[in-house]
């Protein structure tokens, strides 16, 4: 029977991205379907950014971060040409160097420890039936609506503007991003090879022996550290890259998770009787054409849509999973940090999706000043964690 509901699962996904085309066209049922993708491979690779910074927090564990520096790299190379030549039909993640970016990123990078996921990690593990994330998918929606209702305040506080390296032409910016994320490797394994023990194989070693051995030979005579890094994080890290290209060309502009968030946010509150008409982010163009349009109109709203659907379905390829109940005192702190994280993406001009992956892989200094922000924060985030048994 395994097969045939396999078979119900590949037909929702159809029917559904179906749906979403007769009712908003067929640009919005393409995006659904890389929704689908994008959750799938999240799910099937799982390839969380959370995860992979507190590894190589708490154990020195690189191969994380290398994936997700290959991810950069592969995407940048990908789509910075396109951006380039598009004669601004493409538009890239590009966002100022503000004060409200700073502390919205590190306050990000905390939360994110405690509610166990970014915002793509909250999407995919709430599919996937994670209970914690499921308390966190709430606040975060909240979150990400008020701060977007907040955010001309805190750019406001000011800052520098925006410094997107494709002014140098993409070649130079291209070059600049593949030694930014190559400096970020080696040096995550030289703090792995200094914290003691057989470090794992670097990016370099991988590459050739793929190269050398073809895909399949490489993962019956790799270790399990190595056989995971081949089937799990370096699949993931290509298949998302493919997923990002397609995005952009799709949809125009680079993969978002915050925004749409923050939409369905702004829709239940509305629908409850908050007016934000005369509201600084969401009463004015085009924000609040958002709030009057059916909610499949929304560019990341359905990719989100189809993001949680593509968890949903590869989480149970293989049979339902099975979570363990946490504490109530994790929930509680879950949904604080889901509430958080929601609030400082909108100060920080995205998460890890919006801001991190798609402002490094569109040139943009603020992606790079959000990850060193984020990634601080992550550590005094893996202390509170420790604090509160998770």
């Amino acid at each position: 029977m395994r097969w045939f509901f396999r078979f119900l699962l590949v037909f929702g996904a159809l029917a559904g991205v179906l749906a979403v085309t007769l009712a908003a066209g067929l640009r919005q049922g393409l995006l659904a379907l890389l929704g689908v993708g994008f959750g799938a491979v999240l799910q099937g690779a799982r390839f969380g950014f959370t995860t992979g910074w507190r590894d190589m927090i708490e154990r020195r564990d690189p191969q994380g971060l290398w994936a997700q520096m290959l991810l950069m790299v592969l995407a940048a190379a990908l789509t910075l040409p396109l951006l380039a030549g598009s004669g601004g039909e493409l538009v890239g993640a590009v966002a100022p160097l503000t004060i409200s970016l700073v502390l919205g990123a590190f306050l990000f990078g905390a939360a994110m420890q405690l509610a166990d996921g970014c915002g793509s990690g909250t999407l995919y593990k709430a599919g996937g039936g994670s209970p914690l994330s499921l308390v966190v998918l709430p606040t975060f929606t909240f979150g990400s609506f008020l701060g977007a209702s907040h955010q001309p305040a805190w750019i406001g506080l000011g800052g520098l503007p925006a410094v997107n390296l494709l002014a140098f032409g993409w070649p130079t910016a291209l070059a600049l991003t593949v030694a930014g994320c190559g400096l970020v490797a080696w040096l995550a394994g030289r703090a792995a090879r200094r914290a003691g023990g057989d470090a794992p194989p670097s990016p370099q070693a991988i590459a050739e022996r793929l190269v050398r051995t073809g895909t399949a030979s490489f993962v019956a005579a790799a270790g399990p550290a190595q056989s995971r890094w081949a089937t799990r994080w370096w699949l993931g890290a290509l298949l998302l890259a493919v997923l990002y290209l397609a995005h952009l060309v799709v949809a125009g502009q680079p993969w978002g998770i915050v925004y749409g968030m923050g939409v369905w946010g702004a829709k239940a509150v509305s629908t409850l009787g908050w007016d934000l008409s005369g509201d600084a982010f969401w009463g004015v163009a085009p924000h609040a054409q958002r709030l009057v349009e059916p909610i499949l109109a929304d560019v990341t709203s359905v990719t989100n849509i189809g993001l949680i659907y593509g968890a949903i379905a590869a989480s149970r390829w293989n049979g339902a999973p099975k979570f363990s109940a946490p504490s109530g005192r994790r929930l509680a702190a879950a949904a604080v940090a889901g509430l958080v994280m929601g609030y400082s993406a909108r100060m920080a001009f995205g998460c890890n999706v919006g801001a991190y992956l798609g402002g490094i892989a569109s040139a943009s200094l603020h992606g790079w000043v959000w990850f060193a922000l984020a990634f601080a924060g992550s550590i005094l985030g893996v202390r509170i964690r420790r604090r509160v048994g998770a």
